[in-house]
């Protein structure tokens, strides 16, 4: 099988991780017969410093004709000074936008080192915690406390 996929390697560990993703994917294509295009587009700080925008035009537009995209971290102490509208992080957000996604999923498991700090109720700490939250990307706590009062204390 063929697939392009749009790399954004992003700033900060980014760039280290994605090059490490990248040896895992040419190892999969090799392993199954695949074939992995990669187009490599500027997002995040990195983008801001070339194009002076998070999210140039062009690297939302290669991502949305590829089959995945491989992002990242971006965002780092040298952009937090920088106008609001202009950081690193809202060329994340214009990526999750402009690619009509509006969900995040995340695994989540109880580590003893950390009960004390969870919002959940000790009761429900205490039989354990496996579960995958799932929270739009606009009012994320809100809906969740909307979706489990009884859960959230």
């Amino acid at each position: 099988m063929d697939f392009k996929i749009a790399v954004i390697k992003g700033d900060g560990v980014g760039p280290e991780i994605v090059d490490e993703g990248l040896k895992v994917l040419d190892k999969i294509a090799q392993k199954y017969n695949h074939k992995f295009e990669y187009t490599n587009v500027l997002g995040g700080g990195a983008a801001i410093d070339v194009t002076g925008e998070p999210l140039p035009k062009e690297s939302l537009d290669t991502c949305k004709a590829s089959d995945a995209v491989l992002l990242g971290a971006v965002g780092g102490p040298k952009w937090d000074n920088i106008e609001s509208s202009k950081r690193p992080e809202k060329g994340l957000l214009a990526l999750r936008s402009g690619l009509g996604l509006f969900v995040n999923l995340r695994p989540a498991t109880m580590h003893e080192s950390i009960k004390e700090a969870s919002p959940l109720r000790a009761d429900i700490v205490e039989k354990g915690v496996d579960f995958a939250a799932k929270y739009t990307y606009d009012n994320a706590v809100k809906v969740l406390k909307e979706a489990w009062p009884e859960v959230l204390a």
